[in-house]
């Protein structure tokens, strides 16, 4: 059965779907997932939907305890599991921009709560009007939606699949383990070297979790990002070099670094930022008629009185988004002293935060959530919230800069929040939609995961923090403080080191915005060099905020991103030679179906693979704030740059083995990829020649 032959539980059938057991293991799964993903997202810069992972855990603990369950009821689960990881992707964006620019210390659990919980609510509530609009009339296809069908379905039916993410998220847990815990190799590998007057610069992050990413991503999106990575290490930090002198430094690699961090990264920002704003451009015509058809509903249509087509009513829907705005108000208004200022930030969230919901939601159903540029719709909330705040704020209050900054962060954080959870909700309507879910069922379970994840997010965060320092430029920060408290005789607390600090790349870069916004110590020349950039790729119609968030990132983290990204065309490669034999066609219909199922096997590995290394990744920040070390506990000693990259390289084969087993039987794999390489790169070389007339 395809996805497209209507919903695999019909309307007239009324299985179990949101039970008691339901709600305990979406809740217990939604609090791993929010603190999995808050780790990968602000290690890396991205996030990964969780709906996959979490629709196998569901059916892997649902069916070891209890013999009746359906389909729905796993459908229910994996909705809030993935609800709250994708609210965090709105949280980490933002919040931790605070500690960036000095405006707390430590993380504030009871603010950080009230923006989780305003912001995922209200995108919750915007979404439930645009379900029908953008799932059943427009049919958009939702490509991580239509994945987790399948995953639902292929265990309804005795599918492999649950077996295959239980190895994965156990040999992603021992890799985290390994690296992260017991420090047995290097977390990365890294060298500079003299060439040429200037220097140039390689590394890899060594992280099973970001490889899988790329593999889930696909080559595509992680070539573009790789390409960012290329045009910020591969030429804009040597050639800065060169013209200017570099930085004095212990190691080649670590001035390189230190240039990119001062100047280059500034061009990824002034990138993002044009790049976001593009993206909400180029899709207005798309959003204003989605927005007006949302209003619109056809109450005579007799499909609305089918069990699989009934919402929350839409008058509860509107009065709730009218509490949480009254709620917002409230909350700026005991944050900020200022009524003025909380009224303006309450009207300007009513306002924009649906139309944000919208864009979100449609985009993830074109891309995906994981695709979908979360930190490019930020940035362009970020830019309108500096406008409001410093008319209404600066202008007309005269408030102090700090309290400009402040005010603005909280309710960028507010609206950013409710995008995030938008496309996430979309996605898993769509799969509810496919299975035959009854929507306002699944509705309750996406508010109680949303709940949830606004009551892990602000501890997850906090204890990253106290383990790892949420970023470099906060980390310094401690450290100055820490270092002045050890000169007054309180030597309670020793040194972080910042090069085991986690990146945080968009909080870095928020809080670069709102501080140069009103203290004016932003970049700007590197930030207009982004911005013509970004032109540029606009022009040459590439996808500007990929290319932006590569530039953003250091390479290291670029390269296995793109090692992943390879070994799924790779893969795909070869299940066309194995059914086709040739790659010079057009693929046939089983070849699609095995590259379909190499693919689809490769993503539960990578999801997998992703869960465990960042869920044993908070588990290791828990024990470095308790003090317990397990590499001084047990005397291990690091190994070399080239043994980590051996031990990683073993973990690639792992991965590799594992993903192609749904290959078809027969061939020969190191032939089909010797094959699949070269034709690429034939491919790619004859691009570049003149096309004859």
């Amino acid at each position: 059965m395809s996805a497209q032959d209507g919903p695999y539980i019909p309307a007239d059938q009324e299985p179990k779907e949101l039970t008691l057991r339901v709600l305990v293991v979406g809740v217990l799964l939604g609090i791993l997932m929010t603190a999995a993903n808050a780790y990968l997202g602000l290690y890396a810069g991205m996030t990964v939907s969780a709906s996959i992972p979490a629709a196998v855990m569901s059916m892997l603990i649902l069916r070891s305890l209890f013999k009746d369950v359906s389909i729905l009821e796993n459908n229910a689960v994996q909705t809030m599991a993935s609800a709250g990881e994708s609210l965090a992707a709105g949280v980490i964006f933002t919040v931790p921009a605070m500690l960036v620019i000095g405006i707390w210390i430590d993380i504030e659990w009871f603010p950080t709560l009230a923006i989780a919980l305003l912001g995922g609510l209200l995108g919750t509530m915007f979404t439930i009007a645009l379900r029908r609009l953008f799932i059943v009339e427009e049919a958009l296809p939702y490509p991580e939606g239509v994945a987790c069908r399948e995953v639902l379905v292929a265990g309804e039916e005795g599918g492999s699949g649950a077996l295959a993410i239980v190895y994965a998220l156990g040999i992603g847990a021992l890799y985290g383990l390994m690296v992260k815990g017991f420090k047995v190799t290097h977390h990365s590998a890294e060298t500079a070297f003299e060439f040429m007057k200037t220097r140039m610069y390689a590394g890899v992050d060594l992280s099973v979790a970001l490889l899988s990413v790329g593999f889930i991503v696909g080559i595509r999106i992680a070539s573009f990002i790789f390409l960012g990575g290329i045009i910020g290490f591969g030429i804009l930090v040597p050639l800065y070099g060169y013209l200017n002198g570099w930085p004095d430094s212990p190691t080649l690699a670590e001035g390189f670094d230190k240039l990119w961090l001062e100047q280059v990264r500034y061009v990824g920002v002034g990138a993002m930022v044009v790049g976001g704003i593009y993206t909400l451009w180029s899709m207005r015509k798309t959003i204003i008629t989605g927005l007006k058809k949302s209003f619109v509903q056809n109450e005579s249509d007799g499909e609305l009185h089918l069990r699989t087509e009934k919402d929350l009513p839409l008058q509860w829907v509107t009065v709730v988004c009218g509490i949480l705005v009254v709620l917002t108000f409230f909350f700026y208004w005991m944050i900020t002293g200022s009524l003025l200022l909380s009224l303006a930030g309450a009207l300007f969230l009513a306002l924009v935060a649906f139309f944000f919901a919208a864009v979100a939601g449609y985009i993830a159903g074109v891309v995906g959530s994981s695709n979908s540029p979360v930190s490019g719709m930020t940035i362009a909330t970020l830019l309108f919230t500096v406008g409001l705040v410093w008319i209404v704020g600066s202008l007309i209050l005269d408030l102090s800069q700090t309290e400009l900054m402040y005010a603005t962060l909280l309710i960028a954080a507010v609206v950013a929040s409710s995008a995030a959870i938008a496309g996430d909700v979309m996605q898993d309507l769509k799969t509810g939609h496919m299975v035959g879910a009854t929507p306002w069922r699944q509705q309750i379970a996406e508010i109680v995961g949303v709940i949830t994840g606004a009551f892990v997010i602000g501890p997850t965060i906090a204890l990253l923090h106290n383990a790892f320092q949420i970023s470099s430029t906060a980390c310094l920060a401690t450290n100055e403080r820490i270092a002045a408290a050890q000169q007054n005789g309180d030597m309670s607390q020793s040194m972080y080191d910042c090069s085991e600090a986690l990146f945080a790349p968009q909080a870095e870069l928020i809080g670069a915005i709102v501080k140069g916004a009103f203290v004016g110590d932003m970049n700007l020349p590197m930030v207009f060099l982004g911005a013509a950039l970004a032109v540029v790729l606009i022009r040459l119609s590439m996808p500007v905020m990929s290319v932006a968030i590569g530039i953003y990132l250091p390479l290291k983290l670029s390269v296995p991103i793109m090692l992943g990204g390879i070994l799924s065309s790779l893969a795909i490669g070869a299940a066309y030679l194995r059914v086709d034999g040739t790659l010079d066609q057009e693929p046939s219909k089983e070849a699609k179906a095995a590259a379909s199922d190499v693919e689809s096997r490769g993503v539960l590995i990578g999801a997998g693979f992703i869960a465990g290394e960042s869920i044993l990744g908070v588990l290791i920040a828990v024990l470095i704030v308790l003090n317990i070390n397990l590499d001084q506990i047990f005397g291990i000693h690091e190994l070399s740059q080239f043994f980590s990259l051996v031990f990683f390289a073993w973990f690639v084969g792992v991965f590799v083995w594992l993903a192609t087993r749904a290959l078809p039987d027969g061939g020969n794999l190191g032939k089909e990829i010797f094959t699949t390489t070269t034709h690429s790169i034939k491919k790619f070389l004859r691009s570049l020649l003149p096309q004859s007339k």
